[in-house]
């Protein structure tokens, strides 16, 4: 893993598609139809008819085994030994945001965007260049109702929200919001909204970014600095089956899309934000809400910095800077 201071088996031919598949099959050749003529309209029309679209097709819904192979795999992505050295028995509550590692997407890779993106839930052309933005989770179940190694659970997905918005340079772009439930057989036990910006794909190269001058990182109340590494983040994009180029592929980031270097993803820098919280708080804390928002990216192999602030009637600020003084990600924890 970065540094921290302190195979898909292939769908034999003769089986069916999944529920989650076919559904995924349908929506996609439903867009295309419906889009066809209005990739130059603008990212406010697209994204009305989008949400409009979205929201007259029913919610996915797919099941899956919380398995003690995936959490000891991830845990050991994460360095955390408390669940990597040592096999997870049944019952073990999965730690928040462990639940990342499960219900991947499902495409096969001819269905993916030209930047390797799981393109479910995408709007059409040219919006189509995704990023993580931020979201929210609340464990709705509190503590004891974790969602825990050895359940079936389901996971059911729909579009909220669907925005045409501008970059402060005039850029258009879509904000697409999805609701996550997940629900163990007793009940709810941890509601995920995610929200993804849509920008236009890349036609024309972008030039490589360069390195900024150094300052020195921030104090506060509680640090925890990184270094992230390609192996870190190779074994997440495995982990989490996300191919998204700009996590392996530094030839797609500094010849396509401008980055200096591998983007350190979004979901990773949100669990190290968690995983430090409970560190702090004795190790096996829950948070009852998170809100997170990614504001700048950060790469592979240059330091960066977890800065937590004391709690404030059961809110912690949280934050990520960069060793060039920019933030990458702040977030609001709220305990029980």
């Amino acid at each position: 893993m970065g540094r921290a201071a302190d195979d898909v088996t292939p769908v034999s031919q003769c089986e069916s598609p999944s529920p989650i598949r076919v559904l995924q099959a349908a929506m996609a050749q439903s867009f295309r139809r419906l889009y066809s003529s209005v990739s130059s309209s603008s990212a406010t029309s697209v994204a009305s008819q989008f949400l409009a679209k979205s929201q007259s097709l029913p919610p996915s819904t797919q099941s899956q085994l919380l398995d003690a192979n995936q959490l000891q795999r991830f845990s050991a992505t994460l360095s955390r030994p408390e669940l990597s050295r040592t096999w997870p028995e049944n019952g073990t509550p999965l730690p928040p945001c462990y639940h990342l590692a499960y219900f991947t997407p499902a495409q096969i890779e001819e269905e993916l965007g030209r930047d390797g993106t799981d393109t479910t839930f995408n709007p059409p052309r040219p919006f189509t260049r995704r990023m993580w933005a931020g979201g929210e989770l609340e464990w709705v179940a509190g503590p004891s109702g974790l969602l825990k190694i050895g359940q079936q659970v389901t996971e059911t997905t729909k579009l909220i929200s669907s925005v045409g918005k501008k970059t402060r340079a005039g850029e258009e772009m879509v904000v697409v919001g999805v609701e996550k439930e997940y629900n163990n057989g007793q009940g709810v036990a941890l509601i995920d909204r995610r929200n993804w910006i849509f920008r236009p794909e890349i036609t024309i190269p972008q030039a490589p970014a360069s390195r900024p001058a150094e300052v020195p990182l921030p104090e506060g109340s509680h640090i925890r600095d990184f270094t992230q590494t390609p192996v870190t983040l190779f074994r997440f994009s495995a982990l989490t089956f996300n191919a998204h180029k700009i996590h392996y592929s530094k030839e797609w980031c500094r010849e396509v899309e401008g980055h200096r270097d591998l983007v350190v993803h979004g979901p990773l820098n949100l669990i190290n934000i968690i995983n430090f919280w409970r560190d702090v708080n004795g190790g096996k804390a829950v948070p009852r809400k998170v809100t997170y928002r990614a504001t700048s990216p950060l790469y592979v192999g240059e330091p960066y910095r977890i800065v937590l602030e004391e709690e404030k009637n059961k809110i912690t600020e949280a934050k990520i800077v960069d060793s060039y003084g920019k933030v990458g990600m702040v977030g609001h924890i709220e305990s029980y």
